[in-house]
């Protein structure tokens, strides 16, 4: 290989080299910046760890549903809408959980944000069997959960009354599954159970 062939290659390599350092760097910050952006969605709810606001609205059938007389269950709250694309994707594993666990102070409660109420919301209901109590829900429930920014919106209640985490649109029906086992197994009464933390999210 001549001198100058030899600076070539050199110089080649050192371009790749750069180019990787470059990209791996890029890369890390991403995945660092994605990793913030969904620790950050995921905790920004001033309601986690605290009693979940009660409400008492009635259901299809015109029975009381109060959150309040849940407690002791863990509650799988959905806020959702009958015109919601993701919400029809989660409905199916809403339904096998209430079957599932529903013998475990378990229950699923559904809040349909439909601007019709009734009128979309029982045909909906019982067009796709529905297992689980559902009331409409009005603009003091969506304040006292926060402002509900975009459906399907979820929050996971403990046993002792208090939101352990919140979802903002289609998460996986297993990180469902799991935090529904883990607040399954927590106590009834005693400490906050605090924020449950999904698998792709370290540990503060």
């Amino acid at each position: 290989m001549t001198q100058s062939s030899g600076w070539r290659v050199g110089s080649a390599l050192a371009v790749v080299a750069i180019c990787g350092a470059t990209w791996y760097a890029r890369h890390h910050a991403l995945v660092n910046e994605t990793k913030s952006a969904v620790q950050e969605q995921f905790d920004r709810s001033e309601l986690i760890s605290k009693p979940a606001p009660d409400f008492s609205l009635t259901d299809a059938t015109g029975e009381t549903v109060k959150l309040s007389d849940q407690k002791g269950k863990v509650v799988l709250l959905n806020f959702w809408a009958t015109w919601c694309g993701p919400c029809k994707v989660e409905i199916p594993w809403f339904i096998s959980f209430q079957q599932q666990y529903k013998d475990r102070n378990f229950t699923v409660l559904g809040v349909a944000f439909d601007d019709d109420g009734w009128t979309s919301v029982k045909p909906y209901l019982a067009e796709h069997k529905i297992n689980y109590r559902v009331v409409v829900g009005n603009d003091a429930l969506d304040k006292a959960y926060g402002g509900v920014e975009s459906l399907p919106t979820t929050f996971l209640i403990g046993r002792d009354g208090r939101i352990a985490s919140k979802h903002v649109g289609l998460i996986s029906k297993p990180t469902y599954q799991e935090e529904i086992s883990r607040l399954l197994q927590a106590p009834a009464t005693g400490e906050t159970l605090g924020l449950l933390h999904p698998p792709s999210v370290p540990r503060p």
